[in-house]
């Protein structure tokens, strides 16, 4: 019985198989007619149509991005055809869906009207400079045909001066093909007369892997050259941790990059490529700066794109994607993405521990981190992730970025394992490689822990360190463990008078809120949990009149008249609100925030172990 419906089901793949390969491509045909008001005008045909009523749609979410957002709301002029141009019925019966009728012909055209003028890695854009389209943001899609192979046409590139940069498969002249709908929405494509250097590195398996670089910036050609030879050196000194490079589809990997000052920065990996978006001049004179974006997204194609959490495999472009690993899957690439600079040469040991003095604040002094674990910080990516709203949130006192929560864990872990085992994060990281992402087999948090407890041949160990500070809220000693590369953990401003921060530093609405006009400071976010001026009562809403019976107008007046006070003193304040004018007191305290500077900055001596700790942790690992 068992034997006969194996052939059976062998029988019916062969079938099902073949009718799949047999499927003709849904062709996408884009045009520029109206680039200065930032419209593309794009046709999907699809042939073989499935055959009763069937939706097209826009996305809700795209590629690494984690909150949803409307794409649909630049979508218009959406109409159905046959192939002739004989109207077919269409309703749209959502946003972002549209439903074509039972009578219509195998073959349907959907054409539709694009509007774009966001550049970042989530959005799209059309000016006459270039089409910089995200694919979720820009190309309608039929659910259930996700498995059908893809094809592009891209049109008026001689008319605008433009070239093609994507990871999609070239297939000649101006047409380009993704083999299903997953890689497609993968894709980001820029098109523009962008600047382009290329070089080979041979992998570790003898195989040639060609890095292309392709900025659209007002930059000469030899600056972009230049620049992508630092970008090497990066990409070698991360080649070096995991021990090779992926092997790329179709053998390359690009870097778009897109300089302007009136762009929004945004880094987005993909499998292949990454999007990078800088608002600045120019890359000549900035290049150090704008490594940080490259480095941290060129990790991700090894830890996200193919160390892939089982959270967000497949990735669902209808709905926000939930993932409780991300505090390893964004905060360890936060880790790596700044310390292999160091490693590289582009920044200095010194330079660094601002760097680590970030992290550290990150889990030590945020109300975040001290009652939510990382995996609920990942959780709440869905609203975090450059997601955007008009009502305020109490994101201050609920939410520790897992970007900084999982790059404080890393070099923990990392200092831990140097320390305790005679390893490394990088043995680490290269064991996760090997058991998950080499062979694509998507990893849960217990996956994590038991390659942890794999590479330091201690369960025992690796259970306790994920039952503290991954299930839990535990910290990690700093102090001690950076104290092992000759690095004190220290309060930045010892006995200096604190009050908190007035505007919180958390985001906004997209709206914001009002500035009142006039006299006072609007406090317009919530304040920290167990700073002075949260205990004293103020919040959002609040406008602080006088402090210390001084009138005051921006926080730079609020915090001169706090610097010549001592911890302990006390500071009346007057504030109103929509119930009225009143009075409160803050105490001062002193500032929590802590900075890590080298022993040799402090003045003290650093030892030989200290020095050969440092160098192992912080040299390159480039032969």
């Amino acid at each position: 019985m068992k034997k006969i419906f194996l052939l059976s089901f062998v029988s019916f793949c062969s079938v099902f198989c073949f009718a799949q390969s047999a499927q003709k491509p849904i062709f996408y045909s884009v045009s520029f007619p109206n680039v200065v008001h930032h419209e593309a005008e794009i046709t999907m045909t699809i042939p073989q149509a499935p055959y009763k009523e069937f939706r097209v749609i826009m996305s809700r979410s795209s590629a690494g991005r984690y909150a949803t957002h409307e794409f649909g709301k630049n979508v218009y002029n959406v109409i159905a055809t046959d192939v002739s141009g004989v109207p077919v019925p269409l309703k749209q019966i959502e946003g972002d869906v549209y439903l074509v009728g039972n009578d219509h012909p195998e073959t349907v055209v959907i054409h539709y009207t694009l509007f774009g003028n966001w550049t970042d890695g989530t959005y799209a854009s059309i000016d006459p400079s270039h089409a910089h389209l995200n694919m979720p943001a820009a190309f309608m899609w039929v659910p259930g045909e996700e498995s059908r192979p893809v094809k592009f046409e891209f049109n008026d590139l001689d008319k605008y001066g433009w070239k093609v940069a994507t990871q999609l498969k070239h297939e000649g002249d101006n047409i380009y093909s993704a083999p299903n709908l997953q890689y497609m929405m993968d894709s980001p494509t820029e098109l523009s007369a962008f600047k382009e250097t290329s070089w080979n590195v041979v992998n570790t398996d003898g195989k040639t892997e060609k890095i292309n670089l392709t900025v659209h910036s007002d930059d000469a050609q030899p600056v972009i050259d230049n620049f992508g030879k630092m970008v090497q050196k990066m990409v070698l000194e991360e080649k070096a941790v995991f021990g090779e490079l992926p092997s790329y589809d179709f053998g390359e990997y690009t870097f778009l990059d897109d300089v302007y000052p009136t762009t929004s920065g945004d880094g987005m990996e993909h499998r292949n490529s990454t999007c990078i978006v800088q608002p600045i001049a120019k890359v000549e004179g900035n290049e150090v700066r704008l490594l940080g974006t490259f480095a941290h997204e060129y990790f991700h194609s090894w830890n996200v794109k193919r160390i892939r959490p089982k959270s967000l495999e497949p990735f669902n472009f209808q709905h926000a994607n939930m993932s409780g690993e991300l505090w390893f899957a964004e905060g360890f690439t936060q880790y790596y993405g700044e310390l292999l600079l160091v490693r590289s040469g582009f920044h200095t040991p010194e330079e660094y521990t601002r760097t680590l003095g970030g992290l550290v604040n990150s889990v030590l002094n945020t109300p975040g981190a001290a009652k939510y674990t990382p995996v609920r910080s990942s959780d709440y990516s869905v609203f975090a992730d450059a997601g955007v709203s008009i009502d305020p949130t109490n994101e201050n006192n609920i939410f520790t970025s897992y970007y900084v929560y999982g790059g404080a864990t890393a070099l923990a872990l990392d200092l831990r394992l140097r320390s305790e085992f005679n390893l490394t994060l990088d043995d680490y990281m290269r064991t996760v490689w090997l058991d998950r992402g080499k062979i694509m087999k998507p990893y849960t948090i217990p996956d994590l822990q038991a390659d942890l407890a794999k590479v330091t041949k201690n369960p025992k160990f690796a259970a306790d360190f994920f039952n503290r500070y991954i299930y839990g809220v535990e910290k990690n000693n700093y102090a001690d463990l950076l104290a092992k590369a000759g690095l004190i953990l220290r309060k930045a401003q010892p006995g200096k008078a604190w009050a908190g921060s007035l505007t919180g530093g958390g985001r906004r609405g997209r709206s914001g809120q009002a500035r009142t006009e006039g006299e006072g400071i609007p406090i317009l976010t919530s304040t920290i949990i167990g700073s002075p001026v949260y205990k004293a009562g103020l919040d959002a809403g609040d406008v602080i009149l006088k402090a210390d019976g001084k009138p005051v107008k921006d926080e730079q007046e609020f915090d001169a008249i706090v610097a010549v006070k001592n911890i302990g003193d006390k500071i009346t304040v007057n504030y109103k609100n929509r119930t009225g004018e009143h009075e409160t007191t803050i105490t001062l305290e002193e500032n929590p925030y802590l900075e890590i500077v080298t022993y040799e900055k402090a003045g003290k001596e650093l030892t030989k172990d200290q020095q050969d700790f440092r160098g192992k942790w912080l040299g390159t690992r480039v032969q």
